[in-house]
């Protein structure tokens, strides 16, 4: 059989899966795209052409600019800490102890929690009338009153980082866990016989198989929480004084808010451009580690 054939073959195989992805992707994806060049409505005519004014629009827009700032300050600070957190804790469930095998069954839980439940549990956690912590931390002197965490515009955006690095940093745990899972023990013994301290294992033993695992679970997060929508909308609608209003908040206000679909679209597409951006660079990092590996 002739590579030629074999080739088409394999496109015509692919050819429902194609179509499916062209209907589903594809033709909403080109009419957003012909929305943003228009002053169309939600409700009422298609609107007229206007052609980049949408852009120009939301680029000279504050609005637009603080929300890039705080979806930037979200997705670096809680991908930052689900990372770190997710790191340490799989070093610690790596380690032979009684019950490790319970611990790594109630690791799970978290991400497999519901975002919506997850957003409420923490809300009831920061109420400022009788949430956990605020009563957890008056009662051992370290907060004088009972405040209002997500009422603050101070205190509102770390309390939802912490909301949500609690609910993924078990993805990367887990991930991580199973790279440690798949260093050599040879080399892990050589390493000890050789007289290298801890951290220096973890740096050029442990680490290097790491890398890989831990740039995939870096990508699929930073992705996700640049285009944070439900946890933040469910804890504060992105409030106090659009302290917490992200991209995609802003997204959803212009479209269906203040019925501005055409400018809804145009923004979708900048959010789209930029977690396109997002993927595309990290994908290079991981062609290039996996290229200097091996």
């Amino acid at each position: 059989m002739s590579a030629g054939w074999t080739t088409m073959r394999a496109w015509l195989l692919m050819l429902p899966l194609l179509a499916v992805m062209l209907s589903v992707i594809g033709w909403p994806f080109l009419d957003t795209l012909r929305l943003s060049f228009t002053d169309a409505r939600l409700v009422g005519t298609g609107g007229d052409f206007v052609g980049v004014e949408n852009y120009r629009r939301l680029f000279a827009s504050s609005a637009f600019r603080r929300a890039f700032v705080v979806t930037t300050e979200f997705a670096v600070v809680s991908v930052f800490v689900e990372m770190v957190l997710g790191v340490l804790v799989a070093l610690l469930l790596y380690q032979n102890f009684r019950g490790r095998n319970v611990l790594r069954a109630l690791l799970i839980l978290p991400w497999a929690l519901p975002t919506v439940v997850n957003a409420l549990l923490w809300r009831l956690i920061y109420n400022p009338e009788y949430g956990a912590l605020n009563a957890a931390l008056v009662q051992t002197g370290l907060l004088g009153a009972y405040r209002s965490w997500l009422g603050d515009p101070n205190s509102a955006l770390a309390a939802l980082i912490v909301a949500d690095a609690w609910k993924n940093f078990p993805l990367v745990a887990l991930i991580s866990l199973a790279a440690l899972h798949a260093v050599p023990n040879d080399i892990k013994a050589a390493a000890i016989v050789d007289g290298a301290g801890a951290l220096s294992r973890f740096r050029y033993v442990i680490m290097p198989y790491l890398a890989g695992p831990l740039m995939v679970a870096l990508v699929l997060r930073t992705i996700e929480a640049f285009k944070v929508f439900d946890i933040i909308w469910v804890m504060t609608r992105g409030g106090p004084a659009n302290s917490t209003r992200t991209l995609s908040i802003l997204v959803y206000q212009e479209a269906f808010s203040f019925q501005r679909a055409g400018s809804g679209a145009s923004l979708a597409l900048i959010v789209t451009l930029a977690v396109t951006v997002l993927a595309v660079a990290y994908a290079a990092l991981i062609r290039r580690a996996a290229g200097e590996r091996f």
